[in-house]
């Protein structure tokens, strides 16, 4: 996959996955991580999907709706280039946090939904659920910020309610960050998810 690797000052850090929107690439989120966590390295992934011409982690059959079969194949290659990112690099497999924006954070979010290990922890900004009707992995421990829009016209407010529900029943600690800045991803958003990133790692 296509991706850039930048090595952090303290290599006990968590490695920070970032994984855009759609019509993004490896570079776009890269401020973002410096705002989070400037000492911890860095793995920014390209999403392998055109869709228009735009990058995506995986298809959609609609505003909304997932191509399911194709959100699974995907999310797995994700897992297993995650395995070999660490190898390549040098860093612990095992404390990985990912940091995603709206097709991005599906992404993130379906690697949570379907592997247990997989993350140490996430910030989804503006995510919707990424499947219903399946039985989530054990998720204890594993702390998840959602930053959402009450007023987001791509992710209603009642997805972030859901996979906020889904995550909590499978283990996961989650705490939510409203916003009224529709799908934007705000300032204020970002720094209460480097507040709440701060509090956890």
């Amino acid at each position: 996959m296509k991706h850039v690797f930048n090595e952090g000052k303290d290599k006990t850090r968590p490695t920070l996955l970032m994984l855009h929107g759609t019509g993004g690439n490896e570079f776009d989120l890269l401020p973002l991580a410096e705002l989070i966590d400037e000492d911890a390295s860095v793995l920014s992934v390209r999403g392998e999907v055109l869709e228009n011409g735009m990058p995506r982690f995986f298809r959609r059959l609609a505003e909304g709706i997932f191509d399911e079969e194709d959100l699974v194949f995907r999310t797995k290659q994700l897992h297993e280039f995650l395995d070999e990112a660490a190898n390549q690099y040098g860093f612990a497999r095992n404390n990985i946090v990912a940091i995603g924006y709206s097709n991005g954070a599906n992404i993130a979010g379906s690697l949570l939904f379907h592997y247990d290990h997989s993350l140490k922890g996430a910030i989804l900004h503006h995510p919707m659920v990424p499947r219903r009707g399946i039985d989530l992995p054990n998720l204890s421990g594993v702390p998840v910020f959602i930053g959402a829009g009450q007023n987001d016209p791509i992710c209603p407010p009642q997805e972030s309610i859901d996979l906020q529900s889904l995550l909590k029943n499978a283990g996961a600690s989650v705490e939510i960050h409203w916003e009224n800045h529709g799908h934007s991803l705000t300032q204020t958003e970002v720094m209460a998810a480097a507040k709440w990133y701060k509090n956890h790692f």
